[in-house]
């Protein structure tokens, strides 16, 4: 994935493929946008809050374009990365670790919240009313089962995996149709070409639906402030801080450690890099936002397409670090609030149960809610109307848990790629130390992998 940096015909970085000067990048006002949309929106939801709730359509019209999005770019992402490599093997070797390596995290996440959780205990003190038991019992949805799971990944039609909007069977489209052009050998050029003229076009089309963010932050921050209030905040704040220092202990302790040790690489200049993803997460709640910019921004920074293609989108229905702290301590701040606390043997059993049933939950705001509620109907129904405490505080918390679902895949890609020698790791320093900035304005580089790959085919 070269640029004009490492073209020998084009030594001035400032100018593209063509020699013709780069447009200005003047993408630095959006964001700043973004900063201020926020502050506005914490302003109107405690100033005039019932109007802040009506607010909300406009933070679900931005979540919408931007989930229009996601299936056409992992398709495209997916299907360039696998239909571009020599071997089948890379992709099965990439998506096995990538799993291994998921349920090794998601393990530590729940260890650590049981752990913090249990020292804190936050929900000494609270007590259930009537109104909190309602809300508790309306988040109940119906359970899925394993088999109705794995049943859904496979879609109705080869194309309505596109349509329907589900991570996991765009996955598996993308993954068949990369495998068919494999064998195809020379004769898969033309097609992969094509495909990557689509994701030229799509992240264009992106790059113009994130200048609505601002719009997008501003009501999703003034619906949430506007619904919660001052009241809710200050009688649950133990929990909330409780739950955000775990989250920080996870993410800098467990995965900075993890990545420095792994591939010397400091988790701040990472993050430095993914500062405006973390800031439209922070904003909208939803760690889908970023997705897209996740998978353009990892390849930038010289991870192979195949990887990215694969870590990312699964790292979205599995890799829930996040989820899995927030289900760990709302449990046992539930059965401590209701004077019944888990024994150990209970919290494991309930909570490993919790963390197989979140898959799909990260992209979603306030679906940690539902599948908290829907894993305790399972196991101790009649915690189940404790969920109430917490449903003020939720999109609060669901901003931590987007946070670092998103913290966990950027560092998993990365991880991935460095087990499987699948990145340039020279390139990737060069962008975290700002050499090699991330072009805004398209998302993708000025050169083709696809189109060399099949070229030396």
């Amino acid at each position: 994935m070269s640029t004009s940096q490492d073209d020998p015909t084009n030594p001035d970085p400032s100018r593209g493929s063509s020699g013709a000067p780069k447009k200005r990048d003047k993408t630095h006002w959006l964001y700043i946008g973004v900063i201020i949309a926020v502050v506005l929106g914490i302003a109107v939801g405690f100033l005039f809050p019932d109007f802040a709730v009506k607010l909300q359509p406009l933070a679900d019209a931005f979540i919408g374009l931007i989930k229009m999005m996601i299936s056409p770019i992992i398709f495209c992402t997916i299907v360039l990365g696998v239909g571009s490599v020599a071997s089948a093997a890379k992709v099965g070797k990439v998506g096995g670790l990538a799993l291994a390596y998921f349920l090794t995290m998601s393990t530590f996440a729940l260890a650590i919240g049981l752990v913090v959780g249990n020292i804190i205990q936050p929900g000494d003190g609270i007590n259930l009313t009537e109104e909190s038991a309602a809300a508790g019992a309306a988040q109940v949805a119906e359970k899925e089962s394993t088999t109705d799971f794995i049943l859904g990944i496979i879609p109705t039609s080869l194309f309505s995996a596109l349509t329907d909007g589900e991570v996991l069977q765009t996955l598996l489209v993308a993954l068949l149709f990369g495998f068919a052009l494999q064998t195809m050998g020379r004769a898969a050029r033309p097609v992969l070409v094509t495909i990557e003229h689509l994701q030229r076009v799509i992240f264009r089309i992106l790059s113009m639906i994130m200048w609505t963010a601002p719009i997008g932050a501003f009501g999703a921050i003034a619906a949430v402030v506007g619904e919660t209030g001052w009241d809710a905040l200050q009688s649950l704040a133990m929990v909330m801080l409780a739950f955000y220092l775990t989250c920080a202990v996870f993410v800098f302790g467990v995965l900075g450690a993890i990545l420095k040790v792994v591939t010397g690489i400091n988790i701040w200049s990472l993050f430095k890099y993914l500062g405006r993803e973390f800031l439209l997460i922070l904003s909208t709640s939803s760690s889908e936002s970023a997705l897209p910019r996740l998978i353009a921004k990892m390849e930038h920074a010289g991870v192979e397409q195949t990887t990215v293609g694969v870590v990312v989108p699964t790292g979205y229905s599995f890799n829930l670090d996040g989820t899995a702290i927030y289900l760990t301590m709302a449990s046992l701040f539930i059965a401590e609030a209701l004077g019944d606390p888990l024994s150990i043997g209970e919290q494991i059993s309930l909570l490993l149960f919790m963390i197989i049933a979140s898959k799909g939950a990260a992209g979603v705001s306030g679906a940690g809610l539902a599948t908290l509620a829907g894993g305790l109907a399972s196991h101790r129904p009649e915690m189940v109307e404790g969920v109430g405490l917490i449903v003020g505080i939720d999109r609060f918390m669901s901003e931590a848990r987007a946070l670092t679902n998103f913290a966990g895949n950027s560092v998993a890609t990365i991880l991935v790629g460095h087990w499987t020698d699948s990145y340039d790791k020279d390139r990737l320093q060069r962008v975290l130390d700002g050499q090699d900035p991330f072009d805004e304005q398209t998302m993708l580089d000025d050169h083709s992998e696809a189109e060399k790959a099949v070229a030396d085919r």
